[in-house]
């Protein structure tokens, strides 16, 4: 999955860059906000035994971005810094052979994301649409959680640094001279992380449904 959404991401910008010397284009700005849905996120604690495993389960929280690119006419360029929070509602042990029930719980995850994305714009009569792809990085957060099998307070706050990418699409319509509403859908993924202690490594999937401006400058 990495490697494709690699090229698709190489194939975006090439594109754009063939087509800039035959397009006027365009700078703009963008800013969306949203609802964000987390996969329950599954750890494998290494620590005491290797098939110890639980996995959080979270909330709906909220997704911002902002982004500045560059508008070639068909193909966009963009670099966007992201946000995301969720409240954590859920521990389960998911060891091999166990059955045993969520329990509640607290604290909150959250990450910052530093993305370069590329996106593929149809013109339909006005409206357009747009498939995106895009690679970087996501630094990310929990606060007081349970990340291991152990209710310690040392090991419930934690930090990590892991590949991001992302896949979407979007529909945008203007509303007046360079302005532009945006609705979107989007996946977003880590690569693996991992924390020393506890000695645990997982990795991050979300679902965001997001609406925002886009204004060219």
């Amino acid at each position: 999955m990495k490697k494709v959404l690699s090229l698709i991401m190489v194939g975006l910008v090439a594109g754009s860059m063939w087509t800039s010397s035959s397009q006027a284009g365009e700078t703009y700005v963008s800013g969306n906000i949203g609802i964000v849905w987390m996969n329950d996120i599954e750890f494998q604690d290494n620590w005491t035994n290797d098939n110890d495993r639980f996995e959080l389960g979270t909330d709906s929280g909220i997704a911002l971005t902002g982004a500045l690119g560059y508008d070639f006419g068909t193909y966009r360029a963009e670099i966007e810094l992201g946000y995301q929070a969720n409240d954590i509602a859920s521990w389960t042990e998911t060891d091999p052979g166990d059955n045993d029930p969520a329990e509640n719980s607290t604290g909150d995850v959250s990450l910052v994301s530093l993305m370069l994305n590329g996106a593929y714009d149809i013109d339909l009569e006005g409206v357009e649409i747009y498939p995106f792809a895009g690679i970087g990085a996501a630094f990310i957060s929990f606060d007081d959680a349970s990340l291991c099998f152990s209710n310690s307070d040392e090991f419930r706050s934690k930090d990590a640094v892991a590949l991001a990418y992302q896949i979407g699409a979007g529909v945008t319509l203007p509303v007046g001279d360079n302005v532009m509403v945006d609705a979107r859908y989007r996946y977003f993924a880590t690569g693996d992380f991992s924390f020393d202690k506890p000695d645990a490594n997982s990795n991050i999937e979300s679902h965001s449904a997001m609406l925002g401006l886009r204004v060219g400058i």
